[in-house]
């Protein structure tokens, strides 16, 4: 049922005249005469009876008065309430690798908080299938991965990029003197990793399986940027992305190392789902995202 011909209907009933409706609502006679007979035939029973240019309303006309008066009143109601709701707090849910929450978090976090005041973020650490999981039942309205290029209709990318690592070492390590360093003279080292399984760690692994090679860190841990510290204090060595160890690297406590036989190809991607609806709150979560993850096209 269209709502405009129920607003129609409450102001002829209302004014008892379809010319006087017709100029408050500011449309023909013919107009309103055509949406009245609308509403009739889909109710299958006529709303007014017209003698002599009277129009006055059936037994029937006032029961749907009362019901269009209702959902009038309705539709206004929730136009105020979604309005309002504007300048409610509003939780947005966000999934995340682990290695990408401090970039998202460690400048500008409070400003964009004061901007957005009615927004609360929920930020979850998640691997990669428990991020697809949370975003196909809704849990979540978006994911931020650090994986595979992932190619399906069902979710929309909002910006992507691939993302670069390298093996890093302390600057001062013995490592640091070497030029190329052979996949097997590598898996020799000592490695301070995150838990096996995760993204470009699972890459790795694979590589240097195809080589029967394997290796066996000191230890496991999922914080990356606790990783690249450790490694700047020579605990060990690391195979970390760039965006982690750039600071680092930029003020020469980290170097990289050359192992040109291990490629790992891994995709920064933001993504929600094709049949989620982007409210104005979930867009500013998204662009923030966008503008702390991602370079500058």
């Amino acid at each position: 049922m269209d709502l405009k011909n129920l607003t129609t209907f409450i102001h002829v009933a209302e004014l008892g005249s379809f010319t006087k409706a017709g100029a408050a609502l500011g449309c023909s006679q013919s107009t309103i005469s055509f949406q009245i007979r609308q509403l009739e035939e889909e109710l299958e029973f006529p709303l007014f009876e017209r003698i002599n240019r009277t129009v006055v309303l059936t037994d029937k006309g006032r029961e749907v008065l009362a019901y269009a008066q209702q959902v009038q009143k309705m539709t206004q109601q929730l136009k105020q309430n979604m309005h309002a709701g504007s300048a409610r707090a509003v939780r947005i849910r966000v999934a995340m690798s682990d290695s990408l929450c401090n970039s998202l978090l460690e400048e500008n976090f409070q400003q964009f908080l004061q901007e957005h005041p009615g927004i609360h973020l929920k930020i979850i650490a998640a691997g990669t299938e428990e991020m697809f999981r949370l975003l196909d039942h809704n849990e979540v309205d978006a994911i931020l991965t650090l994986e595979n290029h992932i190619y399906n209709t069902e979710y929309v990318i909002v910006r992507e990029e691939k993302a670069a690592h390298h093996f890093v070492a302390a600057s001062h390590s013995p490592l640091a003197k070497l030029g190329q360093i052979s996949p097997e003279e590598l898996v020799r080292q000592s490695f301070i990793l995150t838990e096996k399984g995760m993204s470009y760690r699972r890459q790795l692994d694979e590589q240097l399986a195809q080589r029967s090679l394997e290796i066996n860190p000191v230890l496991e841990i999922g914080n990356p940027h606790l990783i690249c510290e450790l490694v700047q204090q020579n605990v060990g060595i690391s195979f970390l992305p760039d965006f982690v160890t750039e600071k680092a690297v930029k003020a020469g406590k980290l170097i990289h190392l050359e192992v040109p036989e291990i490629q790992v190809n891994i995709w920064k991607q933001l993504l929600h789902h094709r049949d989620k609806w982007i409210s104005p709150q979930i867009d500013s979560v998204l662009q923030y995202c966008v503008e702390k993850e991602f370079r500058t096209p």
